[in-house]
């Protein structure tokens, strides 16, 4: 009979403590905001407007000549031939060209913008090979001159990333190309974050040349396996602390981490990858890191060795960020082919991109894929217009996890470009820009010509 009295006492207690637990008034729940600084884009004002008789390219891959785009109440109304709308505002589009706007997945305008003095450069926080604390918004310059340049070339949405002097750099954040006085005038209205990471040459430049870890590209991946772990441990501290929340228990809130919020959002989804990342190998590699993380390795960025991996790419879901014929200023970026972006793109479910990382090139991107198309129809691919344009627009929207731009599909935003002819043509011109079915260029109106309070009065 002894021998139970010990067991009996243990059932005692853990009655009395369960009592406790349930009767044990809850703290209130710690809930952390994700949002702190939303969005305050305010869509402009707009009209039905109908742009008739042009030859429309849809952004999925279709050509529609002497073609009509209606737009109304910011979204695509509809895109075919012969509409009519009574209410409409009708641009007679004969001999031009219509295109989606154009999106450019890499940008820095705003971070590093013109002119180009230090006291403007907020693009990389060298302190420390981690640094996913720091968001792109946040150092943002909205008067940058830049972004009017890039609406002159059709550019209606921008990633803003920070730069790739770390192996974590920060959070890039998505913009509407509109005139605004704040960052949060131009932010897309709920698009993801974006995670800059960024393999190779830099970080092992910048960091060992404080003979500070990560040295080499051992350290590199040391470095990023490293960080994941915590994150990972941070997350699922969080995640009980939800769970027994839930369960009616009082549990403490683990510490706020700033850097590790920004990790967890990628692991739960929330956040998507952009890596900054050039060698096929080291690709490979990132691609392994994220399925030992459990987490999407997202988007390369200037994937010079793209060709060699494209089915590697595909397979995974990854889209790859490429230039047409910029290479060969260091060592991680010398073997490149012309052809790298139409390799890419030739491999079935992939997601070819052409980027800028420029604030020069961003304005003439559509010239950038032109370049692909030609050199790789130089070399026996037959690459048209109406898919060399799913290149800046919907392969690029696709990669920031937006949905409701990126091509002329009834329903989506009305981001719209009306060019003067082809614009894979080296003259073409983007004549009149839309935002949400609103016009922000005219290159024949001043009125549509926005200037920065920084340019008034210097010309």
């Amino acid at each position: 009979m002894n021998k139970y009295l010990p067991s009996l006492l243990v059932a005692a207690v853990s009655v009395a403590l369960t009592g406790c637990l349930q009767t044990e008034a809850q703290d209130e729940k710690v809930v952390i905001n994700k949002n702190p600084y939303p969005s305050a884009y305010k869509v402009l004002p707009s009209q039905v407007t109908l742009i008739k008789n042009a030859t429309v390219l849809t952004g999925t891959g279709e050509r529609i000549d002497n073609a009509d785009v209606l737009m109304n109440n910011g979204k695509i109304v509809q895109v075919g031939q012969n509409l009519s709308d009574a209410n409409a505002l009708e641009i007679n589009a004969q001999g031009k060209w219509v295109t989606p706007g154009v999106i450019d997945v890499h940008s820095h305008l705003g971070v590093y913008p013109s002119p180009s003095v230090e006291s403007h450069s907020d693009g990389n926080e060298a302190t420390q090979p981690n640094t996913s604390e720091v968001w792109a918004e946040h150092g943002i310059w909205p008067q940058d001159p830049g972004f009017q340049a890039a609406r002159a070339g059709g550019v209606t949405t921008l990633q803003i990333l920070p730069g790739s002097a770390n192996l974590f750099g920060g959070r890039g954040v998505t913009l509407r190309n509109v005139p605004s006085h704040t960052m949060q005038g131009m932010k897309f209205p709920d698009a993801p974050y974006g995670l800059k990471m960024a393999c190779g040459e830099n970080p092992k430049r910048v960091y060992g040349g404080k003979k500070v870890s990560p040295s080499t590209r051992m350290g590199n991946m040391a470095g990023y396996r490293m960080a994941w772990a915590e994150a990972t441990e941070y997350k699922r501290a969080w995640d009980k602390y939800e769970s027994d929340y839930a369960a009616g228990k009082n549990p403490e809130a683990p510490a706020r981490d700033i850097e590790l919020d920004t990790l967890k959002s990628v692991l739960e989804g929330e956040i998507k990858i952009h890596n900054h990342c050039y060698k096929a190998e080291e690709m490979a590699m990132m691609i392994d890191l994220g399925k030992e993380f459990n987490y999407d390795s997202g988007t390369f960025h200037h994937a010079i060795e793209g060709y060699k991996i494209a089915d590697l790419l595909a397979e995974n879901g990854n889209c790859a960020a490429m230039w047409p014929d910029w290479w060969g200023f260091k060592m991680e970026a010398f073997d490149m082919v012309q052809e790298n972006v139409a390799i890419v793109d030739a491999a079935k479910n992939s997601c070819a991109i052409v980027h800028s990382d420029s604030a020069t090139t961003i304005q003439r991107l559509n010239q950038e894929a032109a370049k692909v198309m030609y050199r790789a129809n130089d070399n026996g691919f037959e690459i048209k217009p109406e898919h060399a344009i799913t290149w800046i627009t919907s392969n690029a929207a696709k990669s920031l996890g937006l949905e409701d731009t990126g091509s002329l599909t009834a329903g989506k935003r009305a981001d719209v470009v009306i060019w003067n002819k082809s614009p894979f043509s080296i003259y073409a011109q983007a004549e009149q820009v839309f935002v949400d079915g609103a016009k922000v260029y005219d290159r024949n109106d001043e009125k549509y010509q926005a200037k920065s309070d920084f340019m008034l009065g210097q010309e």
